[in-house]
C-alpha cells in the first residue's frame, strides 16, 4: 500500500508491504507496536527501537511527540489521495484551534499569555509526564485567545490547554 505522509511542510511517498517500508527509494524494515491502552508506540526500525508517543487526531491525522517536540502528521492512502484530487478536500469546521494535552501530566510552566502573537514552533508551555519535561509548541502562527491551565495544574490526556483566536 502506498501513502503520502506530510510532516509540517514536507511530504514523503511511502510504500508499505508487511515489514518492508520504502521511503524515498530507500528500503527499511519497520514494525509499529501498539502500547496497550496508552498513546506510546514502539517503532522497530532497521533493528533499532524507538519509543514514540502518538495520538490519532482524526481523518488520517496524528500528533506525534519526539524528544519533547510535537509534530502534526497526516497520512493519506493512495485511494483517499486520488479521491481528494478529484473532489477537493472540502471545508473544515470553523472555530478556534485548541492545543490539547497529548498525554496526562503536570503543567510546569506557561510561556504565553492571551493576546500574544506566536510563531509556528514557538514554545507555549511545558508539561511534565513520566518525569520528563515536554515543551509543547505552537502548530502554526496565530494569536493566543485563552490559556486554560496554570503552573502546578494536573491535566488529563486530551484536555484543552491553549486556544487560538479564529482567523478573520
Amino acid at each position: 500500500m502506498r501513502y503520502l505522509v506530510t510532516i509540517a511542510d514536507r511530504s514523503f511517498d511511502i510504500e508499505v508491504d508487511g515489514e518492508r517500508v520504502v521511503v524515498g527509494g530507500v528500503e527499511h524494515t519497520a514494525t509499529l507496536l501498539d502500547g496497550t491502552g496508552t498513546p506510546v508506540r514502539n517503532l522497530l526500525l532497521d533493528g533499532s527501537s524507538w519509543i514514540v508517543p502518538m495520538e490519532p487526531a482524526g481523518r488520517g491525522r496524528w500528533t506525534v511527540m519526539r524528544r519533547g517536540e510535537r509534530f502534526d502528521v497526516e497520512v493519506i492512502d493512495e485511494r483517499t489521495r486520488h479521491i481528494r484530487s478529484l473532489v477537493g478536500e472540502g471545508k473544515g469546521t470553523a472555530g478556534p484551534a485548541t492545543l490539547k494535552a497529548p498525554m496526562p501530566g503536570l503543567v510546569v510552566r506557561v510561556l504565553v499569555a492571551p493576546g500574544q502573537t506566536v510563531a509556528a514552533g514557538q514554545p507555549l508551555l511545558v508539561l511534565e509526564a513520566m518525569k520528563m519535561e515536554n515543551e509543547l509548541k505552537a502548530p502554526g502562527q496565530g494569536v493566543i485567545a485563552q490559556v486554560l491551565v496554570q503552573p502546578g495544574q494536573a491535566t488529563e490526556k486530551g484536555a484543552p490547554l491553549v486556544t487560538f483566536a479564529t482567523p478573520e
